[in-house]
């Protein structure tokens, strides 16, 4: 599911003539988002760039997008990632292959930054597995709710194999509980609790409850632990979870689960069924 609904969805991009340089396919899209009087303040960076695979001639774009949105009385502030594909002088928003129906943004996407392979971030196997895992998700997200213990218990079977790097990536707009139970593993994690990112998945709370305090009773409820905000609110706790949003901000994630096999975005989630382990 989607973080929410991509900021450039906003923008008034048509294909129009233009030179492709970077520069100037960045000031064409600030360009493009400064005709919304609603967002301020943006600034736009390229997080890589990659050659579309039988498309000739077109590049994809990874653009990260920071930005001040009003809404309403609100003003927030906003990380987005966007995928654009230029070729010449056109510039798309969407690239779909018509013979094989692979639309590439959701295929497509920066390489997985290995800087983001800390021993703080690896919950299964060892720096020295013969494949990297890097899995981004949401403890309240219904998918990773299925997806995440199951994928998990299998690849924990083989720590020679996979080395699991996990990456609480909490969708506040649509489950905004999910915040704090990110935050209440990190603490446990860094408490040295075992088997914390399983049990996490087993926590019973409302996904949109904002109250810290009853979120933390159905956490302590789960992990029998008795956390308060304070221990939620240790430094070294907010300094992990901000490194894992940069995480997702430098791979460009934007939903969950998103999955990194060796570094690639994989779509299907489920590379890791094809390595022969045996």
């Amino acid at each position: 599911m989607l973080l929410m609904p991509k900021l450039s969805a906003t923008l008034l991009l048509c294909a129009n003539v233009f030179a492709a340089s970077d520069a100037e396919v960045l000031a064409f899209l600030k360009k493009g988002i400064a005709t919304n009087p609603n967002v301020s303040n943006v600034k736009l960076d390229i997080n890589g760039k990659k050659s579309v695979p039988g498309m000739s001639g077109w590049q994809a774009y990874f653009v990260s997008i920071d930005a001040d949105v009003k809404q309403g009385n609100d003003n927030r502030h906003i990380n987005q990632n966007g995928t654009y594909f230029v070729s010449g002088d056109t510039l798309a928003t969407e690239l779909v292959n018509l013979k094989t129906g692979e639309r590439y943004n959701d295929t497509l996407a920066s390489d997985f930054p290995s800087q983001f392979y800390t021993k703080n971030n690896l919950i299964s196997g060892s720096a020295n597995a013969k494949y990297k895992v890097a899995i981004f998700s949401d403890p309240l997200c219904p998918f990773c709710r299925r997806y995440v213990p199951e994928t998990l218990s299998y690849m924990q079977k083989y720590p020679a194999v996979f080395g699991v790097y996990y990456f609480h990536y909490p969708l506040p707009t649509l489950h905004p509980a999910a915040v704090t139970l990110a935050k209440g593993a990190i603490a446990a994690e860094q408490n040295g609790m075992d088997n914390v990112t399983m049990r996490l998945y087993t926590v019973e709370v409302n996904a949109n409850e904002r109250d810290e305090g009853k979120i933390l009773d159905a956490f302590n409820r789960t992990f029998k632990t008795k956390f308060g905000l304070a221990d939620i609110r240790r430094p070294s706790v907010l300094k992990q979870y901000e490194s894992d949003q940069k995480a997702a901000q430098n791979a460009m994630v934007s939903g969950t689960p998103s999955v990194f096999f060796d570094g690639k975005k994989d779509p299907s989630k489920n590379k890791y069924k094809e390595v022969k382990v045996k």
